[in-house]
């Protein structure tokens, strides 16, 4: 059985943003949404290694709610920019699902691990 490594299916995630990004028009207000959205899309894989070396129970739950967070984030920016008439729509609503599945997980691995720690 293949070992699931969440943290190459962030790096993923990370890239299929970047690269969606890297296609869009140069109009101001995408531009913008795009910085952020390079930002938030990339946090998480860079958080997730930090949780992985956390220092207690307590700081991998904070590490992982900052990945949480900017996952979240994500997923807004990329249902802003799904409104746009110019933006491929087919491939924001993979890249939404792809982000939908990894909150799910985050949620998940936060609430079986407080509760292991109660």
């Amino acid at each position: 059985m293949m070992k699931y490594d969440l943290e190459n299916r962030l790096i993923e995630f990370a890239n299929e943003v970047i690269s969606f990004t890297e296609r869009q028009p140069q109009r101001y207000a995408v531009k913008i949404l795009a910085n952020q959205l390079l930002r938030s899309c990339t946090s998480p894989a860079l958080n997730y290694a930090e949780a992985q070396a956390a220092e207690s129970k307590r700081d991998f739950v904070h590490k992982m709610k900052i990945c949480l967070k900017e996952l979240r984030e994500t997923q807004v920016i990329l249902r802003i920019l799904e409104k746009r008439p110019y933006v491929d729509s087919e491939k924001i609503q993979n890249l939404d699902n792809e982000c939908d599945q990894l909150i799910q997980i985050f949620v998940k691995s936060i609430a079986t691990t407080k509760a292991s720690a109660a």
